[in-house]
């Protein structure tokens, strides 16, 4: 067993840390899990599992504090490499891999790898219902479902695996290496955690890092990347160059149509874009477009991505609640057709608005902001369109009902994360869409 008797730190006792810890304790390690949350702020089972399968937990501030000498620590990806109980650890010079590391270290399958800033679960989802439905077992994993090291535990049998990866995920990596890998595209997010917006490129570029020309790497031809090594696939709906491009609403490869999308049930240039590295991905693997067709156009799309809800009145009202950055509300704003009442706005992610206001002027009536951004959103606007602020999401449904117009389309989409109210970007939109099935007819 490879860590057999090794004592070995898990920082985070949340999914990641959870998969991580019981990976290492299937592996012989005396594990130890540190989260600096009160244990009355995690979740019972959870602890209950891991100190039931002898794993010690230390929860609050000892566990930033903690002066045990390990062999390895193996961080969460949502803790941040800077925060306190990680620095604990690197500033001992005790050496330091992220979860998706230690799950590749543990997996003796093939990777596919996906990463972009957005489509990341579309895709990584496409991929998986399609290479199972062509006779290659698979799971989506990693930033989705079960985490890498989840799955590396159990051990089932699978020809490959469909990885979503972060940025966060990609960090801490040494070794992992996909043999086929997919970059989306690339857009300013999270800066509330990196200094810049290169570091943050930085960080998902360690995605091509340990890949060799035996490798394939499918990119957005629209990209600008570094110099990588393995073979490249492009795909692109804005440019024609690139081996997989739009023509006459059809994904075209090399002069031949694949894919007629009408035929499919997903819409926007930016899903365009994730059935083109679905694709990609699949020749990679040695299937042919005649078996990847059908599972593509049977693929439904998951709650809260341009969802449509129900229309009211003539107002059509759509829940893109995953919008969490602004290259998603661009995306979500081309896709409308109708002038729309633009509910956005939550955390504060350290970037500004400002860039969306030429497209907000030409496609938006009228906005109305929640949460944190609620100020800075409206004065990135200023002349540009009429904004409200309304002091919570049912507020703001309220408001968009009494101002909308029939023909009008009411968006839900943030441009930010949620937790400055909600659980989460699922909670932000579940709440939107009960407040809008509870709108009078």
């Amino acid at each position: 067993m490879r860590y057999k008797n090794q004592k070995v730190a898990v920082l985070g006792a949340g999914l990641s840390g959870t998969a991580a810890a019981l990976l290492l304790k299937a592996e012989g390690a005396q594990v130890t899990v540190l989260d600096n949350a009160e244990e009355k702020n995690l979740l019972k089972s959870t602890i209950d599992n891991l100190r039931a399968q002898g794993i010690h937990v230390i929860c609050g501030p000892a566990a930033d504090e903690d002066s045990t000498t390990y062999q390895l620590a193996v961080l969460s990806p949502g803790i941040d490499p800077a925060a306190p109980l990680a620095r604990n650890f690197s500033s001992r010079n005790i050496e330091m891999i992220g979860e998706l590391e230690l799950g590749w270290r543990s997996c003796e399958l093939p990777i596919i790898a996906v990463t972009g800033t957005n489509g990341k679960t579309t895709t990584t989802e496409l991929l998986a219902q399609m290479l199972d439905a062509c006779g290659q077992r698979t799971i989506a994993c990693g930033n989705i479902g079960k985490p890498l090291s989840e799955v590396a535990r159990e051990k089932n049998s699978f020809d490959a695996l469909a990885v979503e990866v972060s940025s966060f995920q990609l960090e801490m990596i040494q070794t992992f290496r996909p043999s086929i890998s997919l970059w989306l595209n690339f857009a300013p997010d999270h800066l509330d955690r990196y200094r810049s917006v290169t570091d943050y490129r930085a960080a998902k570029l360690r995605i091509f890092e340990n890949q060799t020309k035996d490798d394939v790497a499918i990119v957005n031809a629209s990209e600008t990347l570094p110099k990588i090594r393995p073979r490249q696939i492009t795909f692109s709906a804005y440019t024609d160059r690139a081996d997989f491009r739009l023509a006459e609403g059809a994904i075209v490869y090399q002069n031949q149509i694949v894919l007629r999308l009408a035929e499919t049930k997903l819409r926007g240039s930016h899903n365009i874009e994730n059935l083109m590295a679905t694709l990609a991905a699949g020749l990679a693997r040695g299937l042919s477009f005649q078996q990847m067709v059908p599972p593509l156009c049977a693929y439904e799309p998951r709650p809260h991505r341009c969802e449509f809800v129900r229309e009211v009145g003539g107002v059509g009202y759509v829940n893109d609640s995953k919008a969490t950055n602004l290259d998603s509300v661009e995306k979500a704003l081309r896709a409308q057709t109708k002038p729309i009442v633009l509910i956005a706005g939550g955390k504060d992610k350290g970037f500004t608005f400002d860039p969306l206001r030429p497209l907000v002027k030409e496609k938006v009536r009228s906005t109305i902001l929640i949460g944190e951004m609620a100020g800075s959103i409206a004065r990135a606007w200023s002349g540009a369109v009429k904004s409200e602020i309304a002091n919570s999401l049912a507020d703001a449904v309220e408001r968009a009902h009494a101002i909308a117009r029939p023909g009008d389309v009411v968006l839900f989409s943030p441009g930010t994360s949620s937790f400055d109210m909600f659980k989460s970007y699922a909670d932000r939109g579940d709440q939107f869409r009960a407040l809008v099935q509870a709108l009078p007819k």
